[in-house]
């Protein structure tokens, strides 16, 4: 059984910052194979990709809304992603959610609770 927790979130005031956490675990879950993504869901809108770091030869992908502002990096010592968020703006606010999927598997695919960011104007 594979469990992501996801931590870090709070209240903070426009033009702030706050780091999350992603952190995985379970037997046998090799890590530093599965692609990281982070999204991020606002009351009454879809699921959007915020920012995904990859396995293997590292690349990063981020939306064009967040670009420049946060930063996504990986510990696959400790088994843990990051999203640095800085300069945060109101329609940030939202629950923060990261996946682990392996390829384009659908059965190696598994999802954290989620973590609040609200951002105060």
């Amino acid at each position: 059984q594979v469990q992501l927790v996801e931590s870090g979130g709070g209240l903070v005031e426009s033009g702030g910052s706050l780091r999350l956490s992603c952190s995985a675990s379970g037997s046998g879950f090799t890590f530093s194979a599965y692609d990281i993504t982070w999204y991020r869901q606002a009351p009454g809108k879809e699921r959007e990709l915020v920012a995904r770091i990859t396995s293997g030869q590292i690349r990063t992908l981020y939306a064009d809304s967040v670009k420049g502002r946060f930063t996504v990096s990986r510990n696959n010592a400790v088994n843990t992603v990051y999203l640095q968020m800085n300069s945060l703006k109101p329609e940030d606010t939202a629950v923060y959610l990261c996946n682990a999927r392996w390829g384009a598997s659908d059965a190696l695919n598994y999802w954290g609770q989620g973590t609040q960011v609200t951002v105060s104007s």
